[in-house]
This record gives structure tokens, sequence and C-alpha cells, in this order.
């Protein structure tokens, strides 16, 4: 046992930002093509044969995710580390653990009372608040669905906080390895599950998509148990109870509110797509949220990733009393996220056809042509996680919620007048997203800008001016290359679609690269550098 501990306890070492954006962003990509290998098994078992069953599937999940979203998720991460962080720089681990244990105990006895009344008033729910427009049978499979679902926010609050500590102090392994195995579990209840669950030949399931619900909650415990390995090594000293005058934990709840409430308030839009898709014909609830889905892939593995890694760093350097650090390398962060969410927003357009081949097979116009919109948001929901970041490594919550409330009352009101009132049906929810995102980050940029003196600086802009020019001749090669290598009706599976892809995506990545060399942008440098070894490192050694 104490071998394990001291192995455990070496894996989970602390890192440098480098290596945890790169590790979170390996993790964050499998994570995705374990989301997408899901989603493909769910998508060829029901989207085209029981739409009305994969509806009601998505629209379980929105009330239990609303519900982690606004008591837990970011809120806490954000709110928590940098007075958390605070503690461990004095010496103060006394304090540190206090608070820690305070947080946990805490978010564990709130969403378990909330996970008891979404499993009370799921009917009422789904009825009147976020599916609205679903038939009788699907309503009341989204009930039954919703039920089992409830658990989650419980779950994955005790996760969360755990994880958090672990992110707090630079360890980011078993961090990286809890999404990963969330979508291990729900793909063995999609494989496994729907068939029935037998035990020494007695059937106590009988299978469905309902087991698909079972395996989103074996996940959901697979995530909890990963996420407390981490914990060996820390020093954590967990006790039962709540430090209601610990000055670390009153912080973070004064903190929490705010943060929370933009949370909220951003999964506000998705409830009110959801309630408007649910009018719409059977299937659009599913078309959209996959195409977000995917959509929100490069914005994970980017925006969120990097944001994730540098955010304890840029919170340490405003603990040091550095605030000139802390604006070099958030100028930094951003360059680097809109240096890669550029080209990869172009081929996201560009290569939305293959993209929603690999999720469903033969493809599917509808979602398709969602993502197509969708994709405009990209840049700009990877620039917004760390624009958001800059605000709570301050320790201010309350801007961005201000500017939420703006952001979501605007995409409402455009959600609901691009598809009732202009009868854009769910491209018109796609419109508002790809809209409001980019007027969201450009009120963020405002604010930054008057208070982060000389943020966006001469060399700043100019170094984004050369992205932006690099970007727009990558976007005529990158629709060069798709007209010779177009979706074909032969390819119709992933091993036919994939390695056209993976073409498309090699020659454009590579006129980006070239073009960024030769207009000199340092992000890269340590690209170029590395093909140089991997190329000329041998006869250098001769």
């Amino acid at each position: 046992m104490g071998r394990i501990k001291s192995t455990v306890a070496r894996a989970n070492i602390k890192l440098p930002i480098r290596l945890a954006a790169a590790l979170l962003a390996g993790s964050t990509l499998l994570s995705s093509i374990l989301g997408l290998i899901r989603d493909r098994q769910l998508n060829g078992l029901y989207y085209d044969t029981y739409p009305q069953g994969i509806d009601a599937y998505t629209v379980a999940f929105t009330v239990p995710d609303f519900m982690f979203f606004i008591l837990v998720s970011g809120a806490l991460s954000v709110s928590f580390i940098p007075v958390f962080n605070q503690r461990l720089a004095t010496g103060n681990k006394k304090s540190a653990w206090e608070l820690s244990t305070s947080i946990l105990n805490l978010m564990a006895v709130v969403t378990l009372i909330a996970s008891v009344l979404i499993i009370i008033f799921a009917g009422q729910l789904v009825q009147y608040v976020v599916g609205p427009g679903l038939d009788e049978s699907s309503r009341a499979l989204a009930v039954s669905m919703m039920r089992v679902i409830a658990i989650n926010p419980f779950l994955f609050a005790i996760a969360t906080v755990i994880a958090s500590m672990q992110q707090a102090v630079g360890r980011f392994t078993f961090f990286a390895l809890a999404p990963t195995v969330y979508n291990i579990g729900i793909l063995i209840g999609v494989v496994f599950f729907t068939d029935g669950i037998n035990i020494f030949g007695w059937q106590v399931f009988e299978g469905g998509i309902m087991g698909v619900a079972l395996g989103v909650v074996l996940g959901s415990i697979l995530q909890l148990l990963i996420s407390s390995v981490g914990l060996i090594g820390m020093g954590f000293d967990y006790r039962f109870k709540i430090f209601w005058k610990n000055h670390g934990f009153r912080k973070v709840l004064s903190l929490l509110p705010p943060r929370s409430l933009d949370q909220g308030m951003d999964y506000i839009n998705s409830i009110v797509e959801t309630n408007l898709a649910s009018r719409m014909a059977s299937g659009t609830i599913r078309a959209y949220q996959q195409a977000t889905a995917l959509s929100y892939v490069p914005i994970n593995l980017i925006g969120v990733a990097i944001s994730t890694a540098a955010f304890p760093k840029m919170a340490e350097r405003l603990g040091q009393n550095r605030p000139d650090l802390f604006k070099k390398e958030l100028q930094s962060v951003l360059r680097v996220i809109i240096w890669l969410a550029l080209p990869v927003t172009v081929i996201a357009f560009f290569g939305r056809g293959y993209l929603v081949n690999f999720i469903k097979n033969g493809g599917d116009t509808l979602m398709a042509s969602i993502l197509g919109i969708l994709a405009i948001a990209i840049l700009f929901r990877s620039i917004y996680h760390i624009s958001a970041r800059s605000f709570y490594a301050q320790q201010d919550t309350k801007t961005p919620l201000y500017i939420s409330f703006v952001a979501i009352a605007l995409n409402v009101t455009l959600a609901v007048w691009f598809t009732m009132g202009l009868g854009l049906g769910p491209y018109g929810l796609a419109w508002a997203t790809a809209i409001v995102a980019i007027i969201e980050v450009g009120i963020l940029f405002r604010v930054m800008s008057m208070r982060i003196k000389g943020l966006f600086d001469k060399v700043f802009v100019h170094a984004v001016a050369r992205m932006a020019s690099a970007t727009g001749f990558m976007t005529v090669v990158t629709y060069l290359t798709v007209s010779f290598l177009p979706l074909s009706a032969t390819d119709q599976s992933f091993l036919a679609s994939f390695p056209k892809f993976v073409i498309i995506v090699l020659i454009s990545v590579t006129a980006y690269i070239v073009l960024c060399w030769l207009m000199k942008l340092e992000e890269v440098n340590p690209i170029i550098s590395r093909l140089k070894k991997i190329l000329f490192g041998r006869a250098k050694l001769t």
C-alpha cells in the first residue's frame, strides 16, 4: 500500500504551466475523442430510428447540468483557488485544509438537496421548463432519465472540490484523467447497458436508451474515484465539519454567489435553446446539441485547457504583488489562444461536413449547417475563458457577472426573435449564439483595457493583425483543399472520410505555420525548433 501511495504521489507532482497545459489539452482531446465515439454510437442507435428518444435523453441532462453549473463548476474553482493559494503561500496549511473541508462538506449538502428536488419535481421541470414541445411518451422518458441523472450534481460537486484543490497547487495528472473516465462510463452504458443487465441469469434491467442514463451515473462515480486518488500525497486533512469562522471560507462564500450566478446565467441559454428546439421537428434538440458539442471540442482544447493551466499562476502573481508579471503572462496566454483558435475556426467551418460525419455515420445536413454558424463562435468563446479568468485572478467575480447579464439577455432575446419571429428554426439559435459571443468578448476586452493599462499595446495588436493575415491566406488554402477533396457519396464511414480530413488539416496547418514563420510570430518558434530537432537533430550528433 505504501508503494502504491508513493507511486501515485510521484505521478501527481506539480507541473509547470506549459506541461500542465499540454497535459490538460491532451486529456481533453482524449476525452473529446471518447465523447465523439460515445455520440457516434448513440446517434447510430437512435438518431434516425428513435429521434424522440434521443431528444428525451438530451432534455434529461438540462436541469441536472444547470444545477451543477450554478452551484459548483467553474464558480468554485475561480472563487476557491485564489483564496486557497493565498493560505498556502503564507504557510497557513491549517487554514487551507479547514477551507477545503468546509467547501467540500457545504457543496455536498447543497447539491444533495438539489438532486433530491430534481427527482421530486422532474415531471414539472420537463413539462413546463425544458421540454414543453415533447410528445407525451418522450416527456415521460425524459422525466425517468432525469431522475436517474439527478445524482450527478452531488457526485460532480465532491469531485470538483477535490480537483480544484489539486489544480490550485499545480497538480494536474488525476485532475486531467477524471473527464476521460466519465466518458468511459457512458460508453459502457451505451455498449453494454442498452442490451439489458443480467446477473446470474436474472434480468435486473431490460435495457434500451435508459441504459445510457445508467452509464452516465457510472461515469460520474468513476470520475469521483479517480479524482480522489489525486489527493494522495497532498496531506489533505479532511474533517466532517464546516468551519464557519474560517476567514478563507467566508471569503470564498462572498466571492461564490456572483460567479455562480454568472455560470447559471450562461446555462440559461441552454435551457432556452432546449425549450425552443423542443417545439421543432423530432431530432432537432439532438442535432443542435451535437453541433454545439462539436464546436466546444476546440474551445475546450484551447480556451479552457490553456486558461485553466494558466489561472493558478496568474493568481499567484497578483498574490506576490507583481501586476507587471500578471499583465505579461495574460498577454502571452491571450496571444497563444488567438493564434491557435484562428486556424481551428477556419478548419471547423470548411470541414464541418467531415466533423459531423465522425459522430453520425453518413453525416447530417442539419447538424453541419448549424455547426457552420457556430464555428464563428469558436474563436471568441476560446478567448472568453482567459478574459473572464483575468478578473477572477483579481478576485473580481462581479464584473464578468454584469457582462453576462447583458450577454444572456441579448442571447435569449435574439434566440426567441430569430426562431419564433423570423422563423429561422435551429439556425436562429446558432446565429444568436455566434453574435453574442462576439459582443461579449468585445465588452470584456474594453473593460480589461481600462483596468490593465497597456494590455493591448502596439506589439500585441500588431501580432494579432499578423495572425489574422496568416489566417486569411490559410482560408484560401483550406477552401481549395476542401474543394479538391469533397465528401462524396461513398464517404459514409469514419474510415473513408477521416484520411481526407487529416490531409485537409495537415495542408491547412502547414500553410498557416509557414505564413506565421514568414511573418515572424514568436508563437510559431517552439514548433519550428521542434521540427528542426526532429529533422536535423541526428545529423548534429554525428
